[in-house]
């Protein structure tokens, strides 16, 4: 059980790794149209504003961050053998929920 939820966590890794990637090449290509494009596209009617472009942008670059890390933890609890309990219990996180999130870190009571 902990090989395949091993294997899961690493497909998600690299999955949220695609993801991020994904997100920082956005990024990356919004820069360079801010370099060549005045600051004030606060009115620009034709689209969304590269500042808040920018700001969406930074917000998920960051919630996929905070996916890796959550997933990197998860990984670090199975190789420890502390996969699969609960961090406020320490009863076993049902197997289903872990399906569900191999990241989880509480049982389903404890986690309402």
């Amino acid at each position: 059980m902990a090989a395949s939820r091993a294997d899961d966590i690493a497909a998600r890794r690299r999955e949220a790794l695609v993801g991020l990637a994904e997100v920082e090449r956005q990024l990356a290509e919004l820069r360079g149209m801010r370099g060549v494009q005045h600051d004030d596209d606060e009115h620009d009617p034709d689209g969304v504003s590269l500042s808040s472009e920018w700001s969406r942008l930074e917000g998920l670059r960051q919630t996929r961050l905070d996916a890796l890390t959550a997933i990197d933890e998860a990984a670090a609890r199975i190789a420890s053998g502390e996969g699969g309990i609960c961090s406020v219990c320490g009863r076993p996180i049902a197997p289903e929920r872990l399906e569900a999130r191999p990241q989880a870190t509480t049982c389903i009571d404890c986690a309402a």
